[in-house]
């Protein structure tokens, strides 16, 4: 079980937040290396073509800013995705389920478990490497969706039950 916090989110200060799981930092890491290296591959073409001669008239400028940009945004991403995961949280509340995220513009999604419609658990190869589930939540009002990443798998059963349960028993006394 994930060791539980109290980060501060203005008005919900008395919700006790549990954290996703630290693996989604590496998991996010060799996402974005493996993304920003390709498309820095890619970007870098115009370059290679005017350096060997093939592509004289490209403007140099260009060709050297393309993949450096394109380098800058990886890193600028790297350095903060480990903020960003820490930043991230959900909270079993006993009407509804709390999902907390964003470095600078922070965002608290309830979602009444009487809403809920389906439960998915999902996991890439990637969230498999690092023993971590995406829990996505769907309600009839797209706004109200949500996708929590960084579940470890061992929670994602317990959540998915527990979650479908409650919006079980909250859909039978509608």
């Amino acid at each position: 079980m994930p060791e539980r916090t109290t980060r501060d989110v203005r008005g919900f200060e008395d919700v006790d937040w549990t954290p996703v799981s630290p693996k989604l930092v590496p998991a996010h890491l060799m996402v974005t290396i493996l993304t920003a290296g390709i498309v820095t591959v890619l970007l870098a073409v115009p370059l290679v073509l005017m350096l060997v001669g093939v592509w004289p008239d490209y403007p140099a400028w260009l060709a050297w800013a393309l993949p450096a940009v394109m380098l800058g945004w990886g890193l600028v991403e790297m350095i903060l995705i480990p903020r960003r995961v820490r930043a991230m949280g959900y909270a079993e509340r006993d009407d509804d389920f709390l999902f907390k995220s964003g470095l600078w513009f922070r965002r608290v999604l309830a979602v009444p478990y009487g809403r809920l419609q389906y439960l998915d658990v999902k996991e890439g190869p990637v969230q498999r490497r690092f023993g971590i589930r995406s829990l996505e939540l769907q309600t009839a009002s797209a706004s109200t969706n949500a996708t929590i990443e960084g579940i470890p798998v061992e929670d994602s059963e317990r959540l998915r039950d527990a979650l479908m349960a409650r919006g079980q028993a909250r859909l039978a006394g509608l």
